[in-house]
């Protein structure tokens, strides 16, 4: 019973988590549109750009240079 509990609590968690194209979101997602719009205006090619002090701007970025591909 026990684990059956702790399972439904796991999947209730993760069906509640937002993603960001495949980026998982802490709150709004909104470093992360942040980010990939950024790098979308910038036209950026390089993961190596995407190196701001917030993790999920990175990532943001990260996402718009692999989809860039």
């Amino acid at each position: 019973m026990k684990f059956l509990l702790l399972l439904l609590t796991c999947a209730s968690l993760s069906a509640n988590a937002q993603t960001f194209r495949g980026y998982e979101c802490t709150q709004d997602c909104s470093g992360h549109r942040a980010g990939y719009d950024w790098a979308k205006n910038k036209r950026i090619t390089d993961e190596s750009y995407c190196t701001s002090r917030s993790n999920s701007f990175n990532e943001g970025c990260e996402a718009y240079v692999k989809e860039s591909r």
